[in-house]
């Protein structure tokens, strides 16, 4: 998961009437058309500066004033204008990011007890008066005037002709289109920030688990994190043919737990008490104890999170609501078009054809956490307390793993210079949570590769996140470093950061040296990606669903939240799921941790799989580092035109289903 920030922000026409009348905006066209031939930029730039200028900015005759002397003329001027915009921003937004890093350490970083300064000083969003404060001075007029904002359709249609310094011109008229008032952005950050402190400390004391005989499956000092310590362990237990099947119905148990808030406070971030999440019993010292079942804390936090986010709805003029933010404008692509592709993949009868190869090599019935089966590569059939013994002693420390970058790039084809400019600008640190990505906004300061490092080293589970977020990181640092102009910097959305990050994630074991002489292996690997998006889009399609339910249900309760997501998850199984794995009413898409702390960001995982498939189509028989250079400066297009440049391809599910269909013919037929 990485973070970015290069968007700004949006109000509402009912909530900011324009004070300029239209007689006044023709009088501005009509005597900037005698300065510059451009009028259609001329036209929306005036149209646009108008929308947003109150009573309190001046009268009519300031407003004409302050265009005639403020708008610039397509020429040198406006090139150089255009440069020290992108000087300026980039030192704000890059300096506003930077502090935010630093005010958030004690939060993301093992530095000891978070202590309440800790939480005010992290929640404190340091962005919040920014656009406030450039329109009171009146820079956001001045980019208003000068950048038009154009549509996503427009910016589609206009790319044909359209160079990288044009699209960043047009990615500064996408910066000031609402004014937000900042006590609400403050109060937006500071629920978010309280929403992941929440998650990143839900630990499950694995060691202290116990089985109906009251068992310990687990080592003493293995700790998981909700939900993705939980997930992965569950993955790596299909290696283990002697008790794997049972650690993993005992993980999927506690999934339940957390799920429905079954779950005794007791056992949350505590190893002192022993639990069997089976029949829900808590032991200490011998002795049954009475236990309080969490108090719907995990709905409180998402419903919290929807009421701070659907404060700011009445202040965006082109997106009604979070939802419509998020997709149309964030991602910029439609919500209806997203389920649909979503539903469209996880319908197909090759996903049918895939559980039931893997239900044969299973030699069982699916169960309802196989949608995290993991055996079709390499990696499940070695023992991961192997794989944890190499990782550990490579990477003691995030010292070690520092050293390690370069070398990492250059075994993925980048020569020394390139390998060692790029990781020079990535930090790596240890993480409270499972591990992300932060990337900086200028390109003097650094990006930060977070993973968990316990005090034996990082493990496994610890490196293969870190291999994701480095990708992350790389990508973060070419689309800042390497892009024509700093308006540019970035990907289109968080699925094309998401998509080189999945590339380097599926490269975990060929870094360590471990190969794969299996004809087949390529075929397996789509499969497991077939497997994974299968999974992963169902839970989106729970993301999206719950946000509608919530519009529909403004005023809920924490309470009725937790029935209602759960009853959207069963509803999502039974739909797509249950014709798989042949069991009906299972809850389990709703567990992801992202749902409560990332509001509408799981999205970005499925789309940035369906990319990475097609990125890995487009690097086959070429150079690797070339190609993520190439693709990488692109900068932050519109996905559409992203996609077209990257691979010469629109985004679809057909080319993976595709493929996933002759790999199960050639799987099959080699049996």
């Amino acid at each position: 998961m990485s973070t970015m920030f290069f968007s700004c922000i949006k109000k509402k026409e009912m909530e900011i009437k324009s004070s300029i009348s239209e007689k006044t905006i023709k009088a501005v066209k009509d005597s900037l058309m005698r300065k510059d031939s451009n009028i259609d930029r001329i036209s929306k730039g005036v149209e646009q500066a108008a929308k947003f200028w109150r009573k309190e900015d001046g009268a009519d005759s300031v407003f004409v004033n302050f265009c005639i002397e403020n708008f610039v003329p397509t020429g040198p001027e406006y090139d150089t204008l255009f440069d020290k915009l992108n000087f300026y921003f980039e030192n704000i937004i890059g300096s506003y990011n930077q502090m935010s890093v630093e005010l958030m350490r004690n939060l993301h970083e093992p530095r000891g007890t978070i202590k309440p300064i800790d939480e005010m000083f992290g929640s404190w969003d340091v962005t919040a008066h920014f656009t406030e404060d450039m329109f009171n001075n009146k820079i956001a007029f001045t980019v208003l005037l000068n950048f038009p904002h154009y549509t996503l359709k427009e910016k589609n249609e206009l790319a044909k002709t359209w160079s990288p310094r044009d699209w960043g011109k047009a990615r500064l008229g996408d910066m000031f289109v609402a004014r937000v008032p900042s006590d609400l952005l403050l109060k937006a950050t500071e629920t978010n920030v309280k929403g992941g402190n929440y998650i990143a400390n839900y630990n499950i004391y694995m060691g202290s688990l116990l089985n109906d005989k009251k068992e310990k499956l687990f080592p003493e000092n293995k700790v998981l994190i909700s939900h993705w310590g939980l997930r992965d362990e569950l993955k790596s237990n299909y290696a283990d043919t002697a008790l794997g099947l049972e650690k993993q119905e005992m993980i999927y148990n506690v999934m339940k737990r957390i799920i429905d808030q079954t779950i005794p406070t007791q056992v949350i971030n505590n190893g002192s008490v022993l639990w069997n999440p089976a029949n829900n019993e808590v032991f200490e010292n011998d002795s049954k104890i009475e236990t309080t079942p969490e108090p719907n804390q995990r709905y409180k936090v998402l419903l919290d999170n929807f009421k701070a986010l659907k404060a700011l709805d009445g202040y965006y003029p082109y997106n009604d609501n979070f939802i419509s933010r998020k997709f149309d404008s964030e991602m910029e692509m439609a919500q209806a078009d997203v389920e649909e592709l979503f539903v469209s993949f996880v319908s197909s009868p090759v996903i049918n054809d895939i559980g039931k190869l893997i239900s044969k090599r299973l030699g069982r019935e699916l169960r309802p956490f196989d949608i995290w089966y993991n055996g079709f590569t390499s990696r499940s059939g070695i023992n991961e307390a192997d794989l944890d013994k190499i990782t550990q002693k490579l990477f003691p420390d995030n010292v070690a793993l520092k050293k390690a970058l370069p070398n990492v790039l250059i075994k993925l084809g980048f020569d020394a210079d390139k390998a060692n400019y790029i990781s020079s600008f990535i930090d790596v640190d240890p993480a409270i949570g499972s591990g992300h990505a932060w990337g900086a906004l200028k390109r003097t300061d650094v990006s930060h590769l977070r993973t968990r490092i316990d005090k034996s080293g990082m493990n496994y589970k610890g490196y293969n996140i870190a291999v994701h977020e480095f990708g992350h990181n790389v990508e973060q640092t070419i689309s800042l470093h390497f892009v024509d102009n700093y308006a540019l910097n970035g990907v289109p959305n968080t699925a094309f950061t998401e998509a080189l990050a999945f590339v380097f994630q599926s490269r975990d074991l060929q870094l360590l040296g471990m190969k794969n002489n299996d004809p087949l292996a390529k075929d397996y690997e789509t499969l497991e990606i077939a497997w994974s998006l299968y999974e992963i889009m169902g839970v989106s399609l729970v993301d999206m669903n719950v946000w509608k339910w919530l519009y529909e249900h403004p005023k809920t309760n924490p309470q009725e939240l937790k029935e209602a997501v759960i009853s959207i998850a069963k509803d999502v199984w039974n739909k797509y799921y249950a014709p798989v794995f042949g069991v009906k009413d299972e809850p389990v898409l709703a567990i992801y941790s992202h749902m409560i702390e990332s509001p509408l960001y799981l999205s970005a995982y499925p789309i940035g799989h369906l990319i990475q498939f097609q990125l890995e189509q487009q690097l086959e028989g070429k150079d690797f580092a070339d190609e993520v250079l190439r693709i990488y400066s692109l900068g932050r297009l519109t996905p559409d035109v992203w996609m077209q440049s990257a691979t010469g391809k629109k985004l679809s599910g057909e080319a993976l289903l595709n493929a996933s269909k002759e790999a199960l013919d050639k799987i099959n037929n080699a049996k």
